[in-house]
């Protein structure tokens, strides 16, 4: 009994160290499946050049690195961990000029492909080589995977996720090294599915293997989980609204079906499928004939017309005899004419807008369910708002009416536009060089000559030479004191010239100069005499006196005496 007893005990024991093993790994592989994309808050450090050599200043103008490398790059501006060539070896550095990392050979930076973002590297990782395969390492200088690849590069749209290559083969990895997909394919490449709520970070991937015939293609999700095997000759995932709801059509032997995910919606014994975006259905072609299958797999217009054509959520079928009839999107025969073109305006379909040919004209308007809200005189109507709608004459001048057809901005202007991002119009007037700003209710907010119009993360500014206006997004007026709340200094415009206050509106800077900028983050203003720049800081006093030629306002960026030059897309260095 004694033995039995012991004999009991020791395998408890032992199924408790399994569990306990089991929930640990359990937990490891979820921290590692999981990652996060590091949001940068703070510029610290910048590239510096000087002639053709560079270095690494910070944001006090402190030379960190003295330019004498060939080229050097910053993966994370918040951290000091530089990148510096010379010729084909690297070396890493860090803010006390202190070579770092040295256990690692060939140390690169991760350079990101369509991804969007104001740094073009990935932030938090780096590449490193031995013996002629790669691996990954933090920016911290912690091994994250051994030196197993042949090849490591970023995948398109997805910051994070690394294309990775082993014996002749690719798989995907994430930056903490958890394997999404193993290299078992010859090429792998993201959906490219976007949406407005995650950006690319619901895409799915594409995969391809090679056989006698070519290249079969199959899909994985953005789980890792192959929901098609690569047996097709073509695949693509569509642009459907839901993120969760993946869409994909395969071509096998030449005929094209439609799956959701694994589940087969549309057999395979089409010519063509082609999915209408903003839709829930797809027109289908078989020979030469056309007809319509919803997402579902319902077929609400049978193979049986010479054309389709789908406006807004109405089909245009045109059958053998060419006669054209127009269904709504479940398939009813409609009493809307073939010259009749019916938009939604809004995204709950209350409004419509209705295109047709009036006596050789054009004509566009506004529909309340089935009530005619405009007279048929407008060129063009666009939806702004739950309220009101940008309108052209016949003559092309444009306007605002509001949703009852009455006219709240008149019909005279050359161009007008809702500023992206925000709920402002701007409208231009071309003869006069005019441009007039107004607020979400058409309130007239502001208006310049030869102005310029700049939209930052949250507030819009229109300048010209002798004026500069804050807004924020919904075009209630802001002081510089009020955008700017942590400056000490303020931009002042008097007499045609421009110079500094401080909070309490006192003169610290004299109004001299023709133009000026308000102090950036890091404290420092440009100031523009006899057509040239330079900087001043938040004390008042001159760093560089004006001597740089910077044709346009919206680059002059200084950091004491040195200034901003943007070489390419997300790619910028400071220099003097």
């Amino acid at each position: 009994m004694k033995k039995k007893t012991i004999i009991s005990i020791i395998i408890i024991i032992m199924l408790i160290v399994i569990i306990a093993g089991y929930i640990l790994y359990t937990k490891m592989v979820e921290k590692a499946k999981n990652y996060e994309i590091e949001e940068i808050t703070e510029y610290k450090y910048f590239v510096l050049k000087q002639g053709d050599k560079y270095g690494v200043i910070d944001n006090k103008a402190n030379t960190i690195i003295e330019a004498n490398y060939d080229t050097i790059q910053i993966p994370n501006p918040e951290k000091a961990v530089f990148i510096c060539y010379e010729g084909e070896n690297t070396k890493v550095l860090n803010e006390k000029n202190e070579e770092i990392y040295t256990e690692f050979n060939n140390i690169e930076t991760l350079e990101l492909k369509n991804v969007s973002t104001n740094l073009i590297y990935e932030k938090s990782i780096l590449k490193y080589e031995e013996d002629g395969k790669y691996g990954i390492l933090s920016l911290e200088g912690k091994k994250i995977t051994n030196p197993i690849y042949e090849e490591i590069q970023t995948l398109q749209y997805k910051e994070g996720e690394l294309l990775v290559k082993k014996d002749g083969k690719y798989g995907i990895i994430n930056m903490n090294g958890y394997t999404i997909i193993e290299p078992k394919y010859d090429t792998i490449k993201a959906d490219e599915y976007y949406s407005s709520e995650n950006g690319y970070k619901k895409d799915g991937y594409i995969v391809s293997i090679t056989t006698e015939e070519g290249y079969r293609y199959g899909y994985i999700d953005d789980e890792g989980k192959e929901i098609l095997e690569p047996k097709y000759n073509e695949l693509n995932r569509i642009s459907y609204s839901d993120e969760n709801k993946k869409y994909i059509i395969c071509a096998e032997n030449g005929k094209y079906g439609l799956y959701e995910e694994n589940k087969q919606i549309i057999g395979n014994e089409y010519q063509e499928i082609t999915y209408m975006n903003g839709t829930d259905f797809c027109i289908v072609q078989k020979g030469k004939k056309y007809g319509v299958i919803t997402l579902d797999g319902n077929m609400i217009l049978k193979v049986r017309f010479i054309q389709i054509d789908v406006t807004g959520n109405y089909i245009y079928a045109t059958d053998e005899n060419s006669v054209v009839n127009v269904y709504d999107s479940k398939g009813n025969k409609t009493e809307i004419g073939e010259n009749t073109i019916i938009l939604n305006a809004d995204e709950e379909g209350k409004y419509k807008i209705y295109i047709e040919s009036i006596d050789g004209k054009t004509i566009y308007n506004i529909y309340e369910g089935e009530n005619k809200k405009t007279e048929d005189k407008y060129s063009y109507i666009e939806y702004v708002n739950e309220t009101f709608f940008i309108a052209a004459n016949q003559e092309g001048k444009l306007g605002v009416i509001d949703k009852d057809g009455q006219e709240i901005v008149e019909l005279k202007y050359d161009s007008i536009q809702e500023i992206q991002g925000s709920n402002i119009i701007q409208a231009n007037e071309t003869s006069t060089a005019t441009t007039i700003l107004y607020s979400n209710k058409m309130e007239k907010i502001a208006e310049m000559t030869n102005a310029t119009i700049s939209k930052k993360e949250n507030y819009i500014v229109i300048y010209n030479n002798n004026e500069r206006r804050y807004f924020d997004l919904n075009g209630n007026e802001k002081t510089n004191k009020q955008i700017f709340p942590n400056n000490k200094l303020f931009a002042k415009q008097e007499n045609g010239k421009w110079g500094f206050t401080d909070k309490d509106s006192n003169i610290v800077v004299e109004c001299k100069y023709e133009q000026v900028t308000e102090f950036n983050e890091y404290g420092y203003a440009g100031i523009k005499l006899d057509g040239k720049w330079g900087s001043i800081d938040e004390t008042g006093k001159i760093i560089v006196e004006p001597q740089y030629e910077i044709q346009n306002i919206e680059n002059v960026d200084f950091i004491g005496d040195y200034y901003r030059i943007v070489y390419g897309y997300g790619e910028f260095y400071y220099t003097k």
